[in-house]
């Protein structure tokens, strides 16, 4: 079966199942190893002198090692590869966290707040339920690029070796691309490596959202937005996302206890929002999902 016949099948998978709690509460998921992998490393390899050298060494053992066992894998046929893409595609779940923070809104701002902080990184203590609403479509948006879009993007480039290498690098960039004092010199490998792989995803995302929302026309202005992100990446699908449901997303927030002034995006877009925008953006997760599976299955036939 080819790659595109493959991820159809692996869409659809993920689509109907998601993450199954009984499963993953008795088993390890990938990403839990991966993120158990490198966390070994960051343990153990960064300290001393040439950690930016040991950081490049270790996401280059990380990428070899995700290229041989996608290959080994692979080699068992094709219901290891649907199964373990499906696992590793998160559409199902990420519509499933998202609108468990509009339905956290509707019973108390309490409960959108503790909803939210299972998504984001920002402190959402002190949020009102613009900021939580915005922050869920936010997460929407960059989540789709990275858990859904680019990784269909690599499997159909390069299999599983290419599924595996991107999550990989993924769930490092997660946990060590980060300029802190920490990890600024050994994350910086995976920071680098973790943007080149979203470059075209993201990029491809935004347009999927535009396409699917007839918002095209606006795309000189999504990429205006999209530049002043602090992301090379996030920013794109974050724009597409704020003009086709009219919104402006991303804004102030707050970093342990610091408050950041970050530009809106799409400035003009409704600020106050809610728990039927968040409903919104889920529809969106949904309508570029099947756009993408329209084009799976598309490669498939031709």
């Amino acid at each position: 079966m080819s790659h595109a016949s493959l991820l159809a099948l692996a869409l659809l998978l993920d689509a109907a199942l998601g993450e199954p709690r009984w499963l993953w509460s008795r088993v390890s998921h990938p990403a839990v190893l991966l993120g158990r992998a490198i966390g070994w490393a960051d343990a153990r390899f960064n300290e001393g002198s040439s950690r930016k050298a040991k950081g490049v060494a270790t996401i280059a053992a990380l990428t070899l090692a995700m290229l041989v066992l996608g290959k080994l894998l692979a080699a068992f046929g094709w219901l290891p590869e649907i199964l373990l893409a499906a696992i590793l595609l998160a559409q199902r779940s990420l519509v499933d966290h998202v609108r468990a923070v509009g339905d956290g809104l509707r019973l108390s701002l309490g409960e959108g707040r503790r909803a939210v902080s299972r998504i984001v990184s920002r402190d959402t203590e002190a949020m009102d339920a613009d900021a939580v609403s915005r922050s869920a479509i936010e997460s929407a948006a960059e989540n789709l690029s990275d858990g859904v879009i680019a990784p269909a993007f690599w499997f159909l480039v390069a299999g599983l070796p290419g599924l595996l290498v991107y999550k990989a690098i993924n769930t490092a960039d997660s946990m060590i691309g980060y300029r802190t004092p920490r990890h600024e010199q050994f994350g910086w490998a995976a920071a680098r490596f973790d943007d080149l792989l979203n470059w075209i995803p993201a990029r491809l995302t935004a347009l999927m959202i535009g396409a699917t929302h007839n918002v095209l026309s606006d795309w000189p202005a999504i990429r205006t937005d999209a530049r002043l992100h602090r992301s090379p990446n996030a920013g794109w699908p974050e724009s597409a996302m704020a003009r086709a449901l009219g919104v402006a997303i991303s804004g102030p927030r707050a970093y342990d206890g610091e408050m950041r002034d970050f530009p809106f995006v799409n400035a003009t877009g409704r600020r106050n929002l809610g728990p039927d925008e968040i409903d919104a953006a889920c529809t969106a997760l949904w309508r570029t999902w099947a756009a993408a599976l329209a084009l799976t299955v598309l490669l498939a036939l031709i």
